[in-house]
């Protein structure tokens, strides 16, 4: 094989850790969107196959992004940084435009671009891992210093917060300021800096969570959802009873109930209860193992990396997904608070799934680089 050959095939094929798994939950994402839509799709749309078409659609478009950004040097986006930084606020900002935001929900979360549904906080939780794994890199000379190190950072992080919560979006600002934190310890910001937000979110929790309503709800079904379960604590009693009635094996593809109307969002945000209906508890621990693999693998990638840009860029990318799996497992196990929040590469949704797509393109660049 050329050099030139090499350099081209290397970064997709070359790292199956993240290639396979990916792929695997993709497909069975497919499955069980389809699975867990069908119903829901036949009432809403007159089609069992309309979520999982469009699923389908998703996933070969998120391929696509993989393999080009695999074969993209991710060093690029050392240059592009701010462009991508200042288009994720252009974004969060025609959310807001009347004509371009989409509500659902009761939140302005998407933008409507040609007749495509596109969700802009998930392109803003990837431009703020790029412009703070470009900045922190060129920052480590100072990044002891408040204000070189830690202010800058979190200022932008905070007016990328500011727009999100307007949507509203409370979840993906905790998921960006963990990511945030993160990026920052591993690149050296001192501890002391990281902790000084701290008396911050006591009047943060106050304002956003105890005095609304609909979020504090959440807490007290979330303490005992037993006590409301035809109210507050519906969707975790419901998302327990599918991976109960489940047991070791599961019912079988396509044999779950609580997907007949009873769960709500269950090809969405409550997809893995669905999984633990239909495949038990072998199917649930099968796909945390790939899960496993490949924050493992991206671990390896941050380390092994040629420039503190890719380390600190495989660190945001892999600590990304790592939250948002801990975060949606959490939730349908009712081991965290309900929130609106899609499993990486199952859930239906297709920005999710092309921006982790994405992600997981530029950790094989990462992994690429060292080897040429």
């Amino acid at each position: 094989m050329t050099q030139i050959g090499r350099i081209r095939t290397y970064p997709f094929w070359g790292e199956p850790a993240i290639l396979f798994p990916v792929i695997i939950l993709a497909g069975l994402g497919i499955i069980m969107v389809h699975s867990a839509s069908a119903s829901i799709s036949v009432t809403e749309h007159g089609s069992a196959l309309y979520y999982v078409k469009k699923q389908f659609i998703f996933c070969a478009m998120g391929l696509v992004i993989m393999f080009v950004a695999s074969l993209i040097p991710y060093k690029m986006l050392n240059h592009l940084a701010y462009f991508i930084l200042f288009s994720a606020f252009l974004f969060l900002l025609a959310v807001q435009v009347p004509g371009l935001g989409i509500k659902a929900g009761g939140a302005y979360r998407w933008l409507n671009v040609a007749g495509f549904t596109f969700q802009p906080s998930e392109f803003a939780k990837l431009a703020l891992i790029i412009f703070l794994a470009y900045s922190l890199s060129k920052k480590q000379e100072m990044i002891s210093n408040f204000l070189v190190g830690f202010l800058p950072h979190v200022f932008i992080l905070g007016l990328l917060a500011v727009l999100i919560l307007i949507q509203p979006d409370l979840g993906t600002v905790v998921i960006m300021g963990a990511i945030s934190w993160i990026m920052m310890f591993v690149a050296g910001v001192r501890i002391i800096h990281l902790l000084c937000p701290a008396p911050l979110l006591v009047p943060f929790i106050y304002f956003l969570v105890y005095k609304v309503e609909y979020r504090m709800a959440r807490i007290f079904a979330y303490r005992n959802p037993w006590d409301d379960p035809l109210n507050t604590g519906y969707q975790i009693t419901h998302s327990l009873k599918a991976f109960g009635s489940g047991g070791l094996f599961g019912k079988g593809m396509g044999m779950g109930m609580q997907k007949l109307h009873y769960l709500p969002e269950p090809h969405t945000d409550f997809i893995l209860s669905i999984i633990g209906e239909e495949l038990g508890l072998v199917g649930v621990l099968g796909i945390l193992t790939l899960y496993t693999i490949i924050i493992i693998k991206g671990i390896g990638i941050a380390r092994e990396a040629d420039t503190l840009f890719g380390t600190f860029l495989a660190t945001g990318i892999t600590s990304s997904l790592a939250l948002q799996v801990t975060i949606n497992t959490g939730v349908t196990m009712g081991l965290l608070p309900t929130k609106g929040l899609t499993l990486p590469f199952l859930s239906y949704g297709g920005t999710s799934l092309i921006m982790n797509m994405a992600g997981m393109g530029i950790l094989m660049s990462i992994a690429a680089s060292k080897t040429k």
